[in-house]
């Protein structure tokens, strides 16, 4: 007995012994996590400690605010990430849930971030009294609701077009929700919601300005990072300072993109649903150290046996019928509609009750004026952006060699803050003359173009490679080829970037549609000069009226444009 153990032993004290990747992997993961708990001492810290240590232009301080910024940022991505999996995974599985939660989501995506601010800050604050921790929740949801509903469209879009024979391996094997959704609904949904995982941290930093400086009444609490970093040297028009948060804001981004998203990008590739493996997938350095570690996965065994170990606890289904199920009882969902519909004529009954007594009809009509103004804007913005990324982002997609070398450039962009661009946009227009309502209106769309781009390169990412490849024996090319398989394997993707860049070019118009910049002040006509000159005024009957028409115009725009096309393409275009 024992000459049989010790070989076995000794083979495994072996398989387990440290190497040098264990040492460089350590060093890493250690140095990350001595940064992460001495940023964490500040967010525990008195509320009086942000006056006794206020946010100065010291680019010493640049490293510290960057690392506050970050923590935030990541803090609301797990929470965008746990929203996500749970809300757009009931939309996608239950058409009662789904008729509910889909229209709540076109609406939060449409409504303006100081909406939000204006009803959680004290409630977060509330929570921990003289606590920096409660402004630190409240940043985060800022920047929470920025990043979740681009997350969950994406998500809920990959589960309504799972292709049919996986539904009928999964009906066949009588798979249980909770194990459908480990073996098939996440891992084919997972490389779309990782490239949107990237757009949403990119476009979080869009609201970091607004999220880092938390005022309540007469009292503003201005959270250290580089957003209030950046607001500070904007409002001192200290072009040098502004210099120092984009150069930290590049080293920032560089660093997570490669020990945090481009190791997922090249995990989330064997996700891909395709039946021959590609010869160019996509590499990561990190990635490929932690693959070499020896004591790394002894260290997260425990982690995948308590996993399996719930799975084998979890009822299986006795049935074996294909494409079987109960009937609903149409009284329930006649009963379902009407709880539905009840509950928004009585939302909306009270908002026209409360805006009717508030304000006069000269109102109602300007608001509804400046929405007709905005929506022509977004429709423009987004055809000219749809022209320009539709064609590079399936170049990028299909190329992951390609898309390795651009994922960190086009994840700056996607994150540089539109509001730095913003003084030379009024430099320009002053010094040659032009027309605000004009060239006020790309400012729309610097911080939310990238939602095409990002989602056209996961759909580009996503055709199967044996499909590509039957087009290029078939000698597929020039536009049959965009016709018959670029477009097809993009078209739901597409439809959700456009969807959410149509949504935050709404939200935008606020800051975009009234720019200032020293003594110089423009103004383009719209309801986001509307919704600005309104909180400026301190006119909360006007700003309700204001989030209000948005909302509706961005719901209705997404009832009548893309949730067709939605459906279009989960009927005509699934895999």
């Amino acid at each position: 007995m024992t000459s049989t153990r010790l070989p076995s032993f000794s083979r495994i004290l072996r398989q387990t012994r440290p190497n040098r990747e264990d040492a460089i992997a350590f060093a890493i993961l250690s140095g990350l996590a001595v940064l992460v708990f001495r940023t964490a001492e500040g967010v525990v810290a008195p509320l009086s400690s942000l006056d006794l240590e206020p946010v100065t232009l010291d680019p010493a301080h640049l490293p510290y605010y960057a690392l506050r910024t970050v923590l935030r940022m990541f803090a609301a991505l797990l929470a965008s990430t746990v929203f996500t999996l749970v809300v757009a995974t009931l939309a996608a599985r239950s058409r009662r849930a789904g008729r509910l939660i889909v229209p709540a989501l076109d609406i939060l995506q449409s409504v303006p971030i100081l909406g939000f601010l204006t009803f959680t800050v004290t409630f977060f604050m509330n929570l921990f009294p003289g606590n920096v921790l409660g402004v630190e929740l409240a940043s985060v949801f800022a920047i929470f609701t920025s990043q979740a509903w681009n997350m969950a469209f994406s998500f809920y879009q990959s589960l309504r077009s799972v292709p049919a024979d996986l539904e009928e391996v999964c009906q066949g094997f009588t798979l249980s929700p909770v194990r459908r959704f480990l073996r098939l609904d996440l891992p084919y949904a997972t490389p779309a919601l990782v490239w949107n995982a990237m757009m949403s941290m990119s476009g979080g930093w869009f609201f970091v300005v607004a999220s880092e400086a938390i005022t309540v009444g007469n009292t503003t609490a201005t959270l250290p990072g580089i957003g209030s970093y950046l607001s500070l040297a904007i409002q001192q028009q200290d072009f040098r300072a502004v210099g120092w948060a984009v150069g930290t804001m590049a080293v920032v981004i560089l660093a997570y993109d490669q020990l945090f998203f481009r190791p997922i990008v090249a995990w989330a590739d064997r996700f891909r649903f395709e039946q021959t493996a590609s010869n160019d997938a996509p590499q990561s350095w990190f990635f490929a150290l932690l693959r070499r570690t020896r004591l790394l996965p002894v260290l997260l065994a425990p982690l995948a046996t308590m996993g399996r170990l719930l799975l084998a606890l979890e009822p299986r289904r006795r049935t074996l019928v294909v494409g079987a199920g109960r009937a609903a009882d149409p009284r329930l969902e006649w009963a379902w509609r009407g709880l539905v519909w009840l509950g928004v004529t009585a939302a909306l009954a009270w908002t026209a009750h409360y805006v009717l007594t508030s304000l006069s009809a000269a109102d109602m009509v300007q608001a509804l004026g400046d929405a007709l103004i905005t929506m022509l804007r977004v429709i423009v913005l987004i055809a000219l952006a749809s022209l320009v990324w539709v064609p590079l982002g399936v170049a990028i997609g299909l190329r992951p060699r390609l898309a390795e070398r651009v994922q960190p450039v086009a994840q700056f962009l996607a994150a540089f803050p539109a509001n730095v661009l913003f003084p030379f946009a009024v430099i320009a227009i002053v010094r040659f003359d032009l027309a605000p309502d004009v060239w006020l209106s790309p400012l729309m769309i610097l911080g939310t173009q990238w939602y095409i781009l990002f989602n056209v390169i996961a759909g580009a990412s996503a055709i199967p490679n044996d499909l590509r490849e039957a087009a290029g024996m078939f000698g597929v090319r020039g536009w049959q080829w965009w016709r018959q398989v670029a477009l097809p394997g993009i078209f739901p993707y597409y439809v959700t970037g456009a969807l959410t860049a149509s949504g935050g070019s709404w939200n935008a118009s606020i800051v975009a549609e009234v720019v200032t910049w020293g003594d110089h002040h423009l103004r383009a006509h719209g309801l986001g000069a509307y919704i600005a000159d309104a909180t400026t005024a301190g006119n909360y009957p006007q700003v309700a009226l204001g989030i209000g028409v948005m909302s509706l115009f961005v719901l209705g725009f997404n009832r009548l444009v893309w949730r067709p096309l939605y459906a279009f393409g989960e009927r005509r275009l699934r895999l």
